[in-house]
């Protein structure tokens, strides 16, 4: 479900989402190690790393997508997992 967003991070995040679905059609999506996948194409295939003004080193993006994974589920909030991620991707790694 996209999001209607001028934040470019949430339509990073989407556009992740939306290319990781069509790369794992195969299984309808389906992939018990998808922060890895968001964390290679986010740093590599996007401007991620130009929108935060850093690169995230790529352990620590997959450790963080997975743990806001979590925190997304734990806070039953309706706001979209886009956004959720991007504000606490930009307090975690954007520029001081």
């Amino acid at each position: 479900m996209a999001t209607r967003s001028n934040d470019p991070v949430v339509v990073l995040l989407d556009e992740a989402a939306e290319t990781h679905h069509r790369v794992f059609r195969i299984t309808d999506g389906s992939d018990d190690d998808w922060a890895s996948w968001y964390a290679d194409w986010l740093l590599t295939l996007s401007e991620l790393p130009k929108l935060l003004d850093r690169r995230p080193v790529r352990s620590h993006l997959v450790h963080s997508l997975v743990q806001l994974d979590r925190d997304h589920t734990a806070a039953g909030t309706d706001e979209p997992w886009q956004e959720f991620y991007a504000r606490r991707l930009r307090e975690e790694f954007g520029s001081a």
